[in-house]
Order: structure tokens, then C-alpha cells, then sequence
């Protein structure tokens, strides 16, 4: 029996320091409620949030909050109550946007609040979050808005002589007519 204890008592401390160590890396943490979700379900939620570089892990309220201590998260700790799982993601959106598709799809899981970095959110502020595009499509667009003036000017370099040479007096004529 004491040698239970022990073993139990090594592995939440493993756990706490674990976490402890997600809640240090981590930029976004979604707290949600989930109750009656399937070993599918929670499979499914954890598959996709890998997928989008986020995590999902059921937590012991207890353990969490002492996780918490010493993080820009502590101020979550109010939110550990009852059935509580967390999503947490490096990107400031993945985890939020995944938790808010799968909640609006499952009403096993619900949206207590979160925080990106110290700043804590509401359920709505979580949705809100989830609606911005993540830094993967942000990159994306970027590149895009990139190539596209170097397309443009590459297409004007390769036009005859003459056509370049209205560009230029159009773009001289604009000018001074500003």
C-alpha cells in the first residue's frame, strides 16, 4: 500500500512538471469542459489538433493549477473545475480554432475561456480568436502579396520596347499630374 502511494505520488509530479512545461512553451491555452466525450471522440479532437501543431490533454484540476504557478497562465486557475481539459498551441489561433470547430460540432465539449499569453478570454473571445486566420495562412498570404508585384514587374520587363515605354509615360504623366 505505501509503495502505491509513492508510485502515484512520482507520477504526479511527473505530470505537474510536464505540464508545468507545456504552459512555458506554450502561447495559447483553451480551458474547456468535456463530459461524455467517446475514447473515439478524444482520439479524433487530439488527431486534429495535432494536425493544426496544437495539443489537447484532460487534466486534473488539482495537478493543473499547481502546473499553473509560475506561468503567464495563472491567472486560469479559476477556470479548473469540474471535467477540464486544455488545447494549447505554440500559434496563437490553432488550438482555439480546432477546440471552437469540434465544440460547435460536439456539445460534449464546451469553451470555459483561456488566455493567450497573460491576457484571459472569454468563451467569445476564444470564438473570436478562432475566426482570424492562423500564422500558416498568414505566411501564405504574405508570400503571396510578395510574388505578385514581382510577377507584375517581371511581365512589364518582358513587354516590347514600345509598350514599356508607354508604362513609364503613363506612370511620368501620373506623376505629374499629383
Amino acid at each position: 500500500m505505501h509503495r502505491r502511494r509513492s508510485v502515484d505520488r512520482l507520477q504526479k509530479q511527473e505530470f505537474v512538471a510536464s505540464l508545468h512545461q507545456t504552459f512555458k512553451q506554450t502561447t495559447l491555452v483553451v480551458v474547456t469542459h468535456q463530459s461524455g466525450l467517446t475514447v473515439g471522440e478524444v482520439t479524433s479532437l487530439r488527431r486534429q489538433m495535432r494536425d493544426a501543431g496544437a495539443g489537447f490533454k484532460v487534466t486534473k484540476n488539482r495537478l493543473a493549477r499547481l502546473a499553473l504557478e509560475g506561468t503567464q497562465f495563472e491567472g486560469l486557475a479559476p477556470l479548473f473545475t469540474g471535467p477540464t481539459a486544455i488545447a494549447f498551441s505554440a500559434d496563437p489561433v490553432a488550438a482555439a480554432k480546432v477546440a471552437v470547430t469540434f465544440a460547435n460540432a460536439n456539445d460534449k465539449l464546451t469553451i470555459v475561456g483561456g488566455a493567450m499569453g497573460p491576457q484571459l478570454l472569454d468563451p467569445a473571445g476564444i470564438k473570436a480568436l478562432a475566426t482570424l486566420p492562423s500564422l500558416d495562412e498568414l505566411r501564405g498570404k504574405l508570400v503571396g502579396l510578395l510574388q505578385t508585384p514581382a510577377t507584375r514587374v517581371a511581365a512589364v520587363l518582358q513587354a516590347p520596347a514600345g509598350q514599356l515605354a508607354r508604362v513609364l509615360n503613363a506612370y511620368a504623366s501620373k506623376g505629374e499630374a499629383a
